[in-house]
């Protein structure tokens, strides 16, 4: 899938990714990924459903899908560089995403965020109903350096 639109471009091809881009942006920028390892986000690339945005060819935004592709898809490391927020990119990214072919049919979609609520109610996320039959094995700072 590619779209062009105002001068970006949005897609899902593997190959357009700037990798160490990601990885800056993720282990310097993010609040949830400090210090990750290229490695470790070069395998997340690799094994995850990945969508770009693009304004000249340079990468400006992120987003992967963890997957099955058949039953469940959880949205990790959304970003849009700073220079291009306010611009509506993260919604249409979102848009482009859901009605992607590969996420369609499935029984539950999750993200966890901290700071974005307001963006993803608007594509019917919403917390949990049943909170207390969710569980988790949380590591605190794994990419301590």
């Amino acid at each position: 899938m590619e779209i062009a639109e105002n001068g970006f471009v949005f897609s899902d091809d593997l190959e357009k990714l700037d990798r160490l881009a990601i990885h800056n942006f993720l282990s310097t920028k993010s609040y949830w990924a400090k210090n990750i390892p290229f490695e470790t986000v070069d395998r997340s690339i690799t094994n995850s459903l990945c969508f770009g945005i693009y304004k000249d060819a340079a990468q400006v935004g992120f987003a992967r899908w963890i997957t099955d592709r058949a039953t469940f898809a959880y949205l990790a490391d959304v970003y849009v560089l700073e220079a291009f927020r306010g611009m509506g990119l993260s919604k249409k990214l979102m848009s482009l995403m859901l009605f992607h072919k590969d996420l369609q049919g499935l029984r539950r979609y999750m993200l966890a965020t901290q700071d974005a609520h307001s963006l993803y109610s608007q594509f019917g996320f919403k917390p949990l109903e049943e909170p207390e039959n969710i569980m988790a094995v949380v590591i605190k700072n794994p990419y301590k350096i």
